[in-house]
């Protein structure tokens, strides 16, 4: 059990204000895994006014002792790997196998190449009889979503400090463990008083009045599209910075010249990869209509491959849902499928056999999806692929753009430049071409309703960055 009854101030661990507190549940066996403070609107003010007062020293901090302040993070982060990967492989579900590298791995690699990259980066240019200088935005409010806790945690306040803002991070109250462990690490990193700062809560509480505060400079958030529209509302009041990672229903465009088993077989495990709970998941496999049946096959094998179990088992391919409401949406998701008319292939609503406790959900498979469907519209956010046909180039261009989001996607192709044409011609902001590896310098992010401003490399370092012209 790992248990914290305060919250991270000014540099110190501080009584919250708020009396309650939340229970962290491991998703695998629905036993408490841990209690954090429920903090109160009045704690969100004081980890901003604690921001305040650390910005002016941060900000003039030498971009090379930032570097310095970062790189020590990247070593805290890899000293307690095996600790942080255990931690949110209970709480979200990921398989352990699985999260050593990827809940934990990456976020240090991230951390790090913020670390390089400040070392080279240039904060003044000139321009004709101009000198552009680039300084941070000021204090920051993170917050952040529980599917990729940490990994979306270092994803803002790395770029963050980077810049010179000063940070206040709530995390989520369902996935919020190692976001303390994170201001653990931070702590002993050397990090100046006030620079960063914790506050645990829920949304309502404690996300809207970071949202609100007119001492805030910015608003970095990643969660769903309706909640993404909700800090844009509150925050247009004071008409600070946003950037939005929100949700997705991305494009897995196999086009007819494509070695289909592989694609098929790549495209399966990018969609249950986190049993779904990844925002860029290739949830919509779209498949030419003459090679359609073959496709059905090969995804139905390889869901069925997917062995089904607890978080901490080293056999486990898909865990379980992070908690019981996600599930059961899930399920409802899988039902309205059945309801609209789509061919359920594998999987269902129903739990997996033996597997009464947990928030499981059965790796499911639809074909004959239509693009008009529920299912093939919104962000199911759990482990549902959707085959859809089409008859052409065109046909599948049209569909894949056939949504509100722009998140991500994929194309397949034997011939490179015809991949890479139909990749250009998806409106989403990361296109993966025959099976392209995450690369964490590339910006990430999305169009429309997936959100706005990028994540990662000099373009997410640039979103916490503003930019003044001086003449001379």
């Amino acid at each position: 059990m790992k248990k914290y009854d305060q919250i991270y101030i000014g540099g110190e661990w501080v009584d919250p204000t708020g009396s309650g507190s939340f229970q962290v549940i491991d998703a695998s066996t629905e036993e408490p895994i841990g209690t954090v403070p429920a903090g109160s609107a009045g704690d969100a003010g004081r980890g901003v006014a604690a921001a305040v007062g650390a910005f002016e020293a941060w900000s003039r901090t030498p971009p090379q002792a930032r570097a310095g302040v970062l790189s020590r993070l990247q070593e805290g982060l890899v000293a307690r790997q095996a600790e942080l990967a255990a931690t949110i492989s209970a709480e979200v579900g990921m398989p352990i196998r699985l999260a050593g590298a990827i809940q934990a791995g990456l976020p240090a690699v991230v951390c790090g190449s913020f670390a390089a990259l400040l070392r080279e980066y240039r904060f003044e240019e000139p321009v004709g009889n101009s000198m552009l200088v680039r300084e941070p935005v000021g204090v920051v409010a993170a917050i952040t979503p529980w599917n990729y806790p940490l990994h979306q945690v270092v994803a803002k306040v790395a770029p963050a400090l980077a810049a010179g803002c000063t940070v206040v991070l709530k995390p989520s109250e369902v996935a919020p463990l190692s976001a303390f462990v994170f201001a653990e690490i931070a702590h002993a990193a050397g990090l100046p008083a006030g620079v960063f700062n914790l506050v645990s809560g829920d949304g309502p509480t404690v996300g809207e009045a970071l949202v609100m505060d007119p001492r805030v400079d910015m608003v970095s958030f990643t969660g769903s599209t309706r909640a993404g529209r909700r800090v844009s509302e509150l925050a247009a009041a004071t008409v600070k910075r946003v950037t939005l990672e929100l949700g997705g229903k991305s494009a897995n465009v196999i086009l007819d010249d494509a070695d289909l088993e592989k694609a098929v077989r790549s495209g399966v495990n990018n969609c249950f990869l986190n049993s779904g709970q990844t925002c860029s998941a290739w949830t919509r496999m779209l498949v030419p209509r003459s090679r359609y049946e073959e496709a059905v096959g090969l995804a139905k094998a390889a869901a069925e491959k997917l062995t089904v179990g607890p978080a901490s088992s080293e056999s486990t391919r898909l865990g379980p849902l992070a908690s019981r409401a996600q599930r059961d949406r899930v399920r409802r998701y899988i039902e309205q499928g059945v309801a609209e008319g789509a061919r359920l292939v594998t999987g269902g609503a129903e739990p997996p056999a033996g597997l009464a406790r947990g928030w499981f959900v059965r790796p499911t498979v639809f074909a004959d999806v239509r693009p008009e469907m529920t299912i093939a519209q919104e962000e199911i956010f759990g482990p549902v692929l959707c085959l859809l046909a089409y008859e052409d180039e065109e046909d599948a261009i049209r569909i894949a753009n056939g949504t509100v989001y722009g998140l991500a996607g994929a194309v397949w192709s034997r011939d490179p430049e015809r991949a890479q044409r139909v990749a250009r011609r998806l409106r989403t902001g990361q296109v993966d071409v025959n099976g392209g590896a995450f690369n964490p310098l590339a910006p990430f992010g999305g169009y429309r309703q997936s959100g706005n401003g990028r994540e990662f490399g000099r373009h997410g370092l640039e979103e916490f960055l503003e930019v003044k012209a001086i003449q001379t």
